[in-house]
């Protein structure tokens, strides 16, 4: 079993932690009507927020910890461009990862959370830009870090997220019936395919709002904070 000495036990705790986080995330998608009927949407949205960021945080935390894990299969660090590259793929992701179609005080549940059916800005591109964006960060990732551990990451978020796709369609459908079903046939999953096709427009202005300038300030952040964030998750012992 020598050949598989690389395998190490953080392989299968990063799966669980994603299971634990899909079941979650997932799980109280699916009970928000109910939910919301039961409780209200603020609580729902606080009980939402409360479940599912503290097990985003340790995910980020034990992937940060444990990100050179395993098997080296290729080492591209070195190469000139290669870091470009990267951090060129990881901003186009979080412009993806966190649309301006989203409205930050439903988020936190200061206004009333409510579930919206949008067809603009970056919905033009893709209907699921969460899904689009973690695609890119783990390619821009797994290219970065090459080891295993990242690749089995990586295939557990878009495993993920691809499941979200079917799950938020599905939901939007139960909701909106036959409204859906036009935005639906408007728009793509798969980047700019229905623009292409033309059945969508892409519409430049609606990109000018506010709310992507907050987009780029966090993107600008991140790259600043980086190695703040590593040094500082590296002080948890997971």
């Amino acid at each position: 079993m020598m050949f598989l000495s690389w395998l190490t036990p953080s392989h299968f705790v990063m799966l669980g932690l994603l299971f634990g986080f899909a079941i979650a995330h997932s799980g109280l998608a699916a009970l928000r009507p109910w939910a919301e009927k039961s409780i209200g949407p603020r609580p729902y949205r606080i009980l939402f927020a409360g479940v599912s960021l503290p097990l985003a945080v340790v995910l980020i935390i034990y992937f940060f910890n444990h990100r050179y894990d395993g098997l080296q299969l290729w080492q591209v660090q070195d190469l000139p461009g290669v870091q470009t590259i990267v951090w060129v793929l990881s901003a186009i992701s979080f412009v993806f990862l966190y649309p301006a179609t989203f409205n930050l005080l439903e988020i936190a549940a200061i206004q009333k959370p409510q579930v919206h059916l949008y067809e603009t800005g970056i919905i033009r591109i893709t209907r699921h830009p969460q899904m689009v964006g973690q695609v890119i960060w783990c390619i821009a990732h797994t290219l970065w870090l090459g080891t295993t551990f990242t690749l089995v990451t990586s295939v557990g978020l878009v495993l993920h997220h691809l499941f979200g796709v079917w799950h938020g369609d599905r939901r939007l459908k139960s909701r909106y019936g036959e409204a859906f079903e036009g935005v639906k046939s408007r728009t793509s999953i798969v980047p700019f395919l229905a623009i292409l096709q033309g059945r969508q427009t892409l519409k430049w202005q609606e990109f000018l709002r506010p709310a992507y300038l907050g987009v780029a300030s966090f993107i600008l952040l991140l790259w600043w904070s980086h190695p703040l964030l590593i040094q500082a998750t590296a002080s948890v012992n997971w």
